[in-house]
């Protein structure tokens, strides 16, 4: 393989046969999740009521190697491996000494990063004879990759969309419709959940929070039914993985490693998925200045402006306390085009690599993102999902850094999506209706004192 090359692709062989888990690698243990009902740590039992048992067990793992199932390896080569390229024409727009790389996971067949779990949890549920999964998606990207997943293993799917990605993606309903799955915008009448919110805010956008909180009373209550979530948690982490082991192959097929690692962050699917195995390096030594930064949105910077305490994964307390940066579970960000960032706190994992400074966060805002998309798009022909801009507005702020500074730099990015569903968001900032979006301090204030009261 040529230095030269733009496109560093690996053969199928070359699909890695192991996750790979960073508990096992950290300063220091999670802090366990809270069972507020009982007072008590929760348990396994406690997970395994609306996750299989096998998801449950690589939830708690402190095993740095985890075997991706040959079911799982045989469905991801449909577009696995997904290629590494050298973002030429970019670097030369912006006539940068530093290298730009980005891994494109808008390859896969749903469009984005997500369908690397959602083929894992699908073959997990499948094994554990689970007939209904329920979940929620935010901009449409996970509930996309569970639908197709669910279709090949023949399980039903409901989703649970936020109402404001709903309403501005109405191409990705319809795909997951196309993929046998029913989709509900939330908050919605299907659920107690869902109707309370609505009694008291008709109008309501819906939140992240919300939907997984209809989604979890969805599988509740019924028979052989169970939860999947596409990001926070540590075995959705743990299967995105297969992204960043793959760049650090291909990386070395072109003699390169990256100085700074940059992927945008919602939950943290796609942050951890890219950083993760990087950041193993940093934490055994071999690489001590390696930088990774997570991109948050300036509508919901949980990273760099939450608090770092136990908060609910959802809006309404269905699911354990965990550990993690959080503005507040019922914190409501502003309804961005970024629909998947709007999430009100971040990954236990990631939240703990960021406290002990293995990563570091920055702030966007909506306008700037989309002015970087469309420099991205011109430069390279790859139209980017909203998320995966953020990535790309990083990526390009710290090559013009490089450029002040005249030195030569190795920028590695996750174009975690492409946003061919996202055109009517790119058609308001062409015609000047975008507008940035910040968080409320206020409302923040207001959801914090929200947070459970947890005693270890």
């Amino acid at each position: 393989m040529s230095k030269y090359s733009k496109k560093i692709i690996l053969s199928e062989q070359d699909i890695p046969k192991q996750w790979y888990n960073i508990q096992a690698d950290l300063p220091e243990p999670l802090e366990p999740a809270f069972n507020t009902r009982t007072g008590k740590i929760a348990t396994k039992e406690d997970l395994c009521v609306i996750f299989p048992e096998e998801i449950v067990e690589q939830e708690v793992s402190r095993e740095r190697w985890i075997d991706i199932p040959e079911e799982v390896r045989d469905i991801y080569k449909i577009w696995r491996p997904s290629p590494l390229i050298r973002a030429r024409n970019l670097e030369k727009f912006l006539d940068t000494p530093a290298k730009i790389y980005f891994k494109n996971e808008g390859v896969s067949p749903s469009g984005s990063h997500k369908s690397n779990s959602a083929i894992a949890q699908a073959y997990y549920n499948k094994k554990a004879g689970t007939t209904r999964i329920a979940t929620e998606t935010g901009a449409g990207q996970w509930g996309s990759a569970l639908a197709m997943a669910c279709q090949m293993f023949g399980i039903e799917c409901v989703i649970y969309m936020v109402k404001v990605s709903f309403e501005q993606k109405p191409y990705r309903k319809s795909l997951m419709h196309v993929y046998g799955a029913n989709v509900f915008a939330s908050p919605s009448t299907q659920t107690e959940v869902g109707r309370k919110v609505l009694a008291s805010d008709p109008d309501c956008k819906g939140s992240l929070g919300i939907a997984i909180s209809e989604a979890i009373e969805d599988v509740l209550s019924h028979n052989n039914a169970k939860y999947s979530l596409g990001s926070v948690l540590n075995h959705v982490a743990l299967h995105q993985t297969i992204i960043g082991l793959e760049a650090k192959k291909q990386m070395e097929m072109v003699d390169e490693y990256p100085d700074i690692v940059i992927a945008c962050l919602g939950g943290g699917s796609n942050f951890s998925g890219m950083s993760f195995p990087f950041i193993m390096d940093k934490i055994q030594g071999s690489r001590p200045n390696l930088r990774a930064i997570a991109v948050e949105p300036s509508a919901c910077p949980k990273l760099s402006k939450g608090v770092f305490a136990y908060d609910y994964g959802d809006n309404s307390g269905f699911t354990p306390a965990f550990k993690m940066y959080t503005l507040g579970h019922t914190f409501m960000p502003s309804g961005i085009h970024a629909g998947g960032l709007r999430y009100h706190g971040a990954s236990p994992l990631v939240s703990s690599i960021v406290k002990h400074k293995l990563a570091e966060s920055v702030v966007v805002g909506q306008k700037e993102v989309f002015e970087a998309a469309v420099t991205f798009t011109k430069c390279e022909g790859i139209l980017p999902a909203p998320e995966s801009a953020h990535a790309i507005r990083t990526a390009i702020n710290e090559a013009l850094k490089a450029k002040e500074e005249g030195i030569s730099k190795t920028i590695l990015f996750n174009l975690s999506g492409h946003g061919h569903f996202d055109l009517s968001a790119y058609e308001q900032y062409l015609s000047g209706q975008i507008q940035d979006c910040n968080y409320s301090q206020k409302e923040v204030e207001k959801a914090l004192e929200d947070l459970p009261k947890v005693n270890i």
